[in-house]
């Protein structure tokens, strides 16, 4: 609602088909872009087309985490040079929150503070960590997470990102095993800016993934909306999906893929004694023959022995080993009462803020959700009563997005 350009990108990247599934999953990527003169929408763009081009293309050689960490690596290199380049582009970056799912779980990669969530059987939980100065303060023990000084560093400052430095470090975390209606969140900053975790869980847990997504935008401009908001919600259906009893291959970690190949030397090796035993043959000396020909027999046996044990380096992340730390916050979704007196009064504001102002626009729409709404929340059917509300803010903010009198030409739609 402030910003006059959108420096925000976002890619999903859902497998074709089963074997793609089986290979490198659904890829999900939300990025939020720095930098003046557009640099910051060129470092986002260039993160959200890189990192899934290459991760598809590492996946070949790497494990699905590392195949992803090269690939975020391999991306700050291009959109450092680029800024290196172009004395307009120079610092740009963006931060990069990376969701993939695959047979084995779900894998998380993260650089900057845009963030990703689960949200499992009423337990909300995020699973990133955010690169910012509070919360690396926070983990450092030098201040407490709720003190009045915590309050007081600035929460905008972010302490790694992809594109201005040489080098960057990627935070990975998980397998996290699927079930059905496991649902995840990737946003912005712009969204988490404004909504809080107390308000995300049950938006998430009631709505349809569409709906959640667009009450979640619509609430955050309704605040004020000073950044831009990315969202993108992915829920489980397909019981397909489901890795909860974790079968199959488990992911290995620390596996070169350079051991997978049979090295040159055993080549060497068996070409020479196949020459020798070729010579021995010509010489009729069939004893050294044979023993040359069982030599190359048993080198090029070797090799084959040697890349099938490579197959099985690495460390196995099965048993309940994962990568990284997360969960980082954890919110119980239980009662709704206090979340639907507030959903009540933004709505009663919004219909005060109408008639003030006298908007020209179709309120029937919004005054049929607030009636379903009302009266749900008098036959204390909870969930109804969020889902009526959160349908009366969108209709209301759908609404104000297509009437031209309202907007004009201003930062803002709503004063």
């Amino acid at each position: 609602m402030r910003r006059k350009n959108n420096q925000d990108a976002h890619v999903e990247f859902p497998a074709a088909d089963e074997e793609s599934w089986r290979h490198h999953g659904h890829i999900f990527m939300v990025a939020d872009g720095m930098g003046a003169h557009a640099a910051g929408e060129l470092a986002s763009k260039l993160a959200v087309d890189r990192v899934p081009h290459l991760y598809r293309k590492l996946r070949d050689q790497y494990s699905p985490p590392e195949a992803l960490e090269r690939s975020l690596i391999e991306t700050n290199s291009e959109i450092h040079r680029r800024g290196m380049a172009n004395r307009d582009f120079e610092n740009m970056g963006t931060t990069a929150s990376v969701l993939i799912l695959v047979p084995q779980g779900a894998i998380v990669a993260q650089i900057g503070d845009s963030r990703i969530y689960r949200l499992r059987r009423g337990n909300f939980e995020q699973l990133t960590f955010d690169h910012s100065l509070v919360w690396e303060l926070r983990a450092a023990g030098q201040i407490p997470k709720d003190g009045e000084f915590s309050r007081m560093v600035p929460k905008n400052i972010i302490t790694r990102s992809l594109g201005p430095q040489a080098t960057v470090q990627v935070d990975l975390e998980g397998p996290f095993p699927l079930e059905h209606d496991d649902t995840f969140l990737l946003c912005s900053d712009g969204l988490t800016g404004q909504i809080t975790d107390e308000e995300l869980g049950p938006i998430l847990a009631n709505l349809p993934p569409h709906e959640a997504a667009q009450v979640l935008i619509d609430l955050a401009n309704l605040r004020g909306g000073p950044d831009n908001i990315t969202v993108i919600v992915i829920r489980v259906t397909d019981n397909g999906i489901d890795s909860s009893e974790a079968v199959g291959t488990p992911i290995r970690v620390g596996v070169d893929p350079r051991l997978k190949r049979i090295p040159l030397a055993v080549w060497i090796v068996m070409s020479v004694f196949v020459l020798a035993a070729l010579v021995f043959v010509v010489l009729s000396k069939f004893t050294e023959a044979t023993i040359a020909a069982v030599i190359a027999a048993l080198s090029v046996l070797g090799g084959m022995l040697y890349e099938m044990g490579s197959e099985f380096r690495g460390v196995p992340l099965r048993d309940g080993r994962k990568l990284g730390k997360a969960p980082y916050a954890t919110l119980v979704c239980s009662s709704l009462h206090d979340f639907l007196a507030k959903l009540a009064k933004i709505v009663s504001e919004l219909d005060q803020a109408a008639r003030e102002n006298e908007w020209p626009i179709d309120r029937r729409p919004f005054e049929r959700y607030c009636s379903q709404a009302e009266q749900s929340v008098k036959d204390r059917k909870d969930e109804a009563a969020l889902s009526a509300y959160a349908r009366a803010i969108s209709s209301m903010m759908f609404e104000l997005r297509n009437c031209k009198t309202v907007a004009k030409d201003t930062d803002s739609a709503i004063d």
